[in-house]
């Protein structure tokens, strides 16, 4: 019945005679109980991708979530063949609200391309830059804990004026440009410099609101005053305010929406030379101690760990 041994045209005019006369079908049917189950068209897939941690930040032990870093795996997700859907795993407090909008918009051109519906799952907290990406999704599904929202933007730093003084050191700055200086921490507070970091924290959460609303639509039923304050709630307030569609885990609702056999294969990162995730790939022989730039590595760790800590976590 098989026809590897024939000319081109030999084995088209082959498969159209099966086709003709059932015999394809009645073939492959036969065939599909054997098949490895990724070979079965019968069987629903929906991959899946997670998404995890401070988003832009890098810290010694983890790379920070960027487009860069999730760029395959999403691509990967989207080429699957047969893909019911592809499922978001998202556990993030947020961060660059530049990083956050290009896996947003990476997430969206594939949606549309492969016209493959995205279904976001929320584990500890979608927030800020993490319910950015969320918003990528077709549908999010929550925990009833998991922690959602805070639709602001935010930005920290020090003042190191008085420690300067009071230890005899003596700041010497030299510019081109007379904004150059700007936020200096070991300058004083200049207002005039404030208003104007204001001014563009403004525009990007008005950009961000913009992305929400555009995602979420009618679904959002909360008052505005409180939806974009950048305040956060618990998953079932966040239904009640139309931020989040359901409550439930991966694997029930995929279960649930796609039937028990659903397959759903976790797109990993690649690997590199060294068996590490890429990027971070190994900086060589060592201790920590020995690590170049290590000042800045453990700034971006109490920077990841503090957005964390705003959320409880």
């Amino acid at each position: 019945m098989f026809c590897f041994g024939l000319e081109p045209i030999a084995r088209s005019a082959y498969v159209l005679i099966m086709a003709e006369t059932g015999l394809l079908e009645k073939t492959v049917r036969m065939l599909r109980p054997v098949l490895p189950r990724r070979f079965r068209g019968d069987i629903p897939v929906v991959p899946i991708v997670r998404l995890t941690g401070v988003i832009g930040f890098s810290t010694p032990l983890r790379p920070g979530l960027t487009l860069s870093s999730v760029a395959k795996q999403l691509e990967r997700a989207f080429a699957w063949p047969r893909a019911r859907a592809v499922a978001l795993s998202i556990n993030s407090p947020g961060g660059s609200a530049v990083q956050s909008n290009l896996v947003f918009q990476r997430i969206r051109q594939l949606s549309v391309e492969k016209e493959t519906p995205v279904i976001a799952f929320v584990e500890d907290v979608a927030a800020s830059g993490g319910y950015m990406i969320a918003c990528a999704a077709d549908e999010i599904v929550a925990d009833p804990s998991s922690i959602v929202g805070s639709i602001g933007v935010i930005g920290a730093t020090f003042g190191f004026t008085k420690l300067i003084e009071k230890i005899g050191v003596e700041r010497r700055i030299y510019t081109s440009g007379l904004n150059k200086a700007m936020l200096d921490p070991f300058l004083p507070e200049n207002p005039e410099h404030v208003a104007r970091l204001k001014a563009i924290q403004e525009d990007i959460h008005a950009s961000f609101i913009a992305l929400v609303k555009a995602r979420r639509g009618a679904r959002l039923t909360g008052p505005e005053p409180d939806l974009f304050s950048g305040e956060y709630w618990a998953a079932r307030k966040g239904i009640e305010y139309g931020l989040v569609d359901r409550i439930g885990d991966l694997r029930s609702t995929l279960r649930e929406r796609f039937g028990d056999k659903v397959e759903t294969p976790l797109v990993s990162a690649s690997r590199s030379l060294f068996g590490r995730a890429t990027p971070g790939v190994s900086a060589g022989a060592g201790t920590l101690l020995d690590r170049p730039g290590l000042t800045d590595e453990l700034i971006s760790s109490l920077e990841a760990r503090a957005l964390w800590a705003r959320f409880g976590l």
